[in-house]
């Protein structure tokens, strides 16, 4: 495997160790009903539950229209040079999809090991008795209709909303006590996720329009992808002089934090993110409005859901500066405010809210297709 990623390299021991499955799957007592698959270990697994005659679905961790695009890539014999001859990729049964909104992984050469992986994965969904999806009804309702009815793939198994999968807090993080001495809805919560990093020159662009915003704030800084290389204290990664002030008007920090206990303090008005999927569940769960900022991977696809359900407002043109210019401090000021003062945008993450949380209520959509499931797995069973 040519990466150096520990992200991928733990993925690709995952499946590399997959043969070993066998020997516990068979000897569980009682047997087992189902069994469920992350959507990144699928087409190594299911040959495995398949010779045992256990039935297998998909756990699928993004949105339903990411997953439009997952089911369908295998059916693409060249992402590389469709991408070099137009705009946009036409899904069955969707709006056509920018080819800047596509994961770079996709795009790669034939031979590219993460590209294959992504695309056998895809494409061994198709073999599964299932797939589950962390995503609602009221959020993706047109694009769950569509894969459901057969406009995407007609042989697609059963797709299954059975989201928001609610976070569990096991800990508490620090940030906490801070926010508790804040007014409601006045702090700015900004976060790019565990696998962002951004250049120093957007970092210090960034922490110039947080002050120049108005508001106070809590930034999560994360200087390196990988956890091990990221060791500098925040003064040198940010800058001595900008760290003094920044202190002023705010909390930084560069530690763990337990980002939904975050979101949901009294405090929280806004949330800077770069839109990976757990961070929109998130902040549907506890109504908070986005500022979208995607990066890579399926963020700009889950960016476009943000702006479309008005939940939150994504400025498109914004990139990231390690192929593209910094965005300026006045900028990122000026959509902070937007983000902070629209009240038809606090209104709509209220009212998703609502949604999200009577999904999962007891005669919730979510709920119900999942008893059905378990049901039928009972069935199986006895």
């Amino acid at each position: 495997m040519a990466t150096d990623d520990p992200f991928y390299r733990h993925i690709d021991l995952i499946r590399c160790s997959s043969h070993l499955l066998s020997p516990l799957l068979s000897s569980a007592s009682p047997p087992l009903s189902a069994i469920m698959t992350d959507m990144s270990l699928v087409s190594a697994v299911l040959p495995v539950t398949r010779a045992l005659a256990i039935p297998n679905y998909v756990l699928f961790t993004s949105s339903a229209r990411m997953l439009t695009l997952f089911v369908s890539s295998h059916r693409i014999f060249n992402w590389k040079v469709m991408a070099e001859e137009t705009d946009e990729v036409q899904i069955p049964g969707q709006e056509p999809m920018p080819i800047r909104w596509i994961p770079s992984s996709f795009l790669q050469d034939e031979n590219d090991f993460l590209r294959n992986y992504l695309v056998e994965n895809g494409r061994s969904m198709m073999e599964s008795e299932g797939i589950l999806i962390n995503t609602f009804e009221d959020f993706e309702h047109d694009t769950l209709k569509a894969l459901n009815d057969g406009k995407v793939i007609s042989t697609l198994p059963q797709l299954i909303p059975i989201g928001p999968l609610p976070p569990l807090d096991h800990e508490t993080g620090i940030g906490l006590a801070w926010l508790d001495d804040q007014l409601s809805q006045s702090v700015v919560y900004v976060s790019f996720g565990s696998r962002t990093a951004i250049s120093r020159n957007q970092m210090r662009e960034l922490g110039e329009g947080l002050l120049s915003s108005g508001f106070r704030f809590l930034w999560v800084v994360k200087d390196k992808k990988v956890d091990r290389d990221d060791g500098e204290e925040l003064d040198m990664v940010v800058g001595r002089e900008l760290m003094t002030r920044l202190r002023e008007r705010g909390l930084v920090m560069k530690s763990w934090v337990a980002q939904n206990e975050i979101l949901r303090h009294h405090a929280i008005g806004g949330f800077v993110t770069h839109c990976g999927w757990n961070s929109i569940v998130e902040a549907i769960w506890n109504g908070v409005p986005i500022l979208a900022w995607p990066q890579h991977g399926d963020q700009k696809i889950n960016s476009s859901l943000v702006l479309r359900s008005g939940i939150g407002i994504w400025e498109e043109r914004w990139g990231w500066p390690i192929t593209e210019p910094a965005v300026k401090a006045e900028k990122i000021a000026a959509r902070i405010k937007e983000m902070m003062c629209n009240e038809l945008l606090r209104s709509r993450a209220r009212a998703m809210k609502e949604a999200a949380r009577n999904a999962i209520a007891i005669d919730g959509s979510s709920t119900k297709g999942l008893m059905e499931l378990i049901g039928l797995w009972k069935n199986e069973g006895t």
